[in-house]
């Protein structure tokens, strides 16, 4: 796990730091310092570099004493250009700070004033707290939870469970009482001890229509800016994974790669996911056909010719795969500069198989799948390319049906209504379905934002009382559900009324704040991002494999921001995502695709859920026999156990939501199970976050 940390404090105009507040510097007289850090500047408003960074991900430029830029990540700008950037940041012009390619946080110091952008998506969250009579910051929210000995905020996870895709029910709160999170495109400005935080990104106006995009051009942006996302990381040093355990030599029935994920550790050089979906399929055609520096400076990750590592998961634990998915990354991996290595994964790469693993920041469904996830990873790359996000920025959201209704765009809904029917199959229902998407888009048009919240939170206390039918999980009822301005999440049904009701407040209590209202189907797509932006996160945390550095290009900045372009009227059209990648691959000479190329299928991942289930629920139901989440008050556990045993018999139960209640309780688990602290000094706290061993209220905050 890698953070950086700092803060700003009021503490130095009156002389010596110590006398008012900490110093920072983690020098002898210093009283707090982060365990295990770099010192990137020191007092009076310090930063610190923590974790395992490699080195070109560290950057500082200094203009002054007093005008300096710290980057970590992966940033394809060069030095003059980061120069270039901290001066208009000192105009105020912060959107130059996250205008270079590749993910990364940037820190701007100019005098006392520190500023700490955030990314677009959410994928690098910025978080604060008060603290020594100013505030500090950082890029993990545990590190601040222990700097002030913080508590569970219960309100926050009863949020994420009852509304994970509804920003005005997260509100800014993290699960730590005292920490909160700045929104995604946005930044953390600091003038001794006292904060603000402000937008970098232009706001539409609502007052006209949406400006006609050109769909070429659109379509050219999100190329370029994939491209350069790559090229970003090609171009950075390679790296090779720290020391191993030596390999045993010849094992009957394992060839080097798998001795090598045997022993946990991935390969020099550039790898990428090759799934057989358009995404990873994009990112590894890419990856492999454009200009970079393969190897390591000592000749790693250069043998036999080998430019990428192309790592296919193949799950032999279900019936379920798809085998022609399987075929494409075959096909794709044709390709003479890839080396393709399929993962074969049994039942001991299942979801819920290994309920152990690694304290993550904040909760997340990847816990259940984590160890899955890693049998892939391991027999990956030190870099290694992933899809993640590349639907989220993309595809259409449902709600973006109403945003065309709203710029009297009728006939593009024409397709995919049409798309819609068909795949609810042949019957005499599917005759209706157009007509049921145009009401219901139309009435979301038609519902203003603080009417659309008051409406959700007067629902919400009615979300566990409902009964599940397989026509709701269908993909017409999942698409009638989206047309809201909110929505209960997948674990709201097991949630007691009381939780329901407490975030039903938050949500009555948001809809009378003002608000830069977006239109409905972009405000709900952008939730929806950092949403998945915000579980990705902790898939990597969780997930992670020593010396390996995952890369989600399509989490970028520049790439969040081109797909953003891209007009309704493309989004909405079936198999959108295809053509649009289609076109990025021919734009870098990628013409030759395999047949079906574009074709989605989610029916592997349900299905393994599933069996994973059925083979661990005796265990889940002995994890929820005295659950922290009931001590909390957020759900019965006689009411979950019954809910387990209703998914492992294949009844129409929502899997995400079970996934959600589970990792959750882990994650509680984890956390007060945890020993230690982030900080040392002599004034360093000396308790850890959530002192004691249960949860201490059961009361939920507002």
């Amino acid at each position: 796990m890698r953070w950086l940390v700092g803060w700003s404090s009021i503490a130095a105009r009156f002389g010596t730091a110590g006398a008012v507040g900490p110093v920072g510097d983690g020098s002898e007289g210093g009283s707090v310092h982060p365990v295990g850090s770099q010192l990137l500047w020191g007092d009076p408003d310090p930063l610190w570099a923590v974790g395992d960074w490699r080195p070109d991900e560290i950057r500082v430029v200094t203009v002054d004493p007093f005008t300096r830029l710290a980057v970590l990540g992966c940033c394809g700008a060069t030095d003059e250009e980061l120069r270039v950037g901290l001066f208009a940041a000192r105009g105020g012009a912060l959107r130059h700070l996250t205008a270079w390619p590749g993910s990364y946080t940037a820190v701007a110091q100019i005098g006392r004033r520190v500023t700490v952008a955030g990314d677009l998506a959410g994928a690098r969250p910025v978080f604060y707290t008060p603290w020594a009579n100013g505030t500090a910051y950082a890029t993990a929210a545990l590190p601040l939870a222990d700097l002030i000995e913080a508590q569970l905020d219960i309100g926050h996870l009863a949020a994420l469970l009852a509304c994970p895709e509804t920003p005005e029910a997260l509100r800014d709160t993290t699960p730590y009482d005292g920490v909160k999170r700045i929104p995604p495109g946005h930044a953390l400005v600091l003038r001794e001890g006292s904060r603000e935080i402000t937008g970098y990104e232009p706001v539409a106006s609502l007052a006209v229509a949406g400006p006609q995009r050109d769909p070429d051009r659109a379509v050219e942006g999100v190329r370029d800016a994939l491209i350069e996302a790559v090229r970003a990381r090609l171009l950075a040093p390679r790296h090779a994974p720290e020391t191993l355990p030596p390999d045993p030599g010849p094992v009957p029935g394992m060839g080097p790669a798998d001795r090598r994920a045997a022993r946990g550790g991935p390969v020099p050089g550039i790898g990428a996911d090759l799934s057989g979906g358009s995404a990873s399929g994009t990112l590894a055609l890419l990856a492999a056909g454009l200009p970079g520096a393969p190897g390591t400076i000592l000749g790693h990750g250069t043998g036999a010719g080998e430019r990428l590592l192309a790592v296919t998961f193949n799950d032999l634990s279900t019936a379920a795969r798809d085998e022609a998915e399987l075929e494409r990354a075959r096909a794709i991996a044709a390709n003479p500069r890839l080396h393709h290595v399929v993962v074969p994964g049994g039942e001991e790469a299942l979801p819920y198989a290994e309920l152990e693993g690694p304290l993550t920041d904040e909760p997340g469904p990847s816990l259940v799948t984590a160890e899955r996830h890693r049998r892939r990873l391991a027999a990956g790359s030190a870099d290694h390319f992933t899809g993640a996000g590349a639907r989220e920025v993309l595809d259409a959201h449902p709600a973006r049906l109403a945003d065309l209704l709203l710029d009297r765009r009728r006939r593009h809904l024409l397709h995919p209504v049409s798309a819609l029917a068909k795949a609810e199959g042949p019957s005499t229902a599917s005759l209706l379905v157009p007509l049921t998407v145009y009401r219901a888009a139309r009435r979301l048009a038609r519902t203003p934002y603080r009417t659309g919240l008051e409406e959700a939170a007067a629902r919400l206390p009615e979300a566990n009382r409902g009964v599940l039918t397989a026509a709701a999980i269908s993909p017409l009822g999942a698409s009638l559900a989206a047309l809201t301005w909110s929505r209960p999440g997948p674990a709201a049904r097991w949630l007691t009324g009381e939780a329901l009701a407490e975030v039903s407040v938050r949500l009555m209590s948001a809809s009378t704040r003002p608000t830069s209202v977006q239109r409905p189907g972009e405000a709900r797509a952008r939730a929806a991002l950092a949403r998945h932006a915000a579980d990705h996160r902790v898939f990597e945390q969780a997930a992670e494999i020593r010396s390996q550095r995952l890369h989600a290009p399509f989490l970028d900045n520049q790439v969040v921001r081109a797909c953003r372009d891209l007009p309704e009227a493309l989004r909405v059209q079936p198999g959108a995502r295809a053509d649009v990648l289609r076109t990025v691959l021919a734009g870098a000479g990628i013409h030759e695709l395999p047949p079906g190329w574009g074709a989605t299928s989610r029916d592997g991942a349900a299905a393994a859920a599933r069996v994973g289930l059925r083979a661990a629920v005796g265990e889940l139901i002995d994890l929820f026999d005295a659950p922290l989440l009931a001590d909390a008050g957020l759900v019965e556990a006689r009411v979950v156990r019954k809910a387990l045993r209703a998914a492992a018999e294949g009844e129409p139960v929502p899997l995400d939501g079970i996934a959600d209640l589970v990792s959750t309780e882990l994650w509680l688990r984890r956390l007060l199970a945890r020993r230690g602290t982030c900080w040392t000094g002599t004034a360093a706290p000396r308790q850890r976050a959530v002192a004691g061993g249960v949860v201490p209220r059961p009361t939920l905050h507002q």
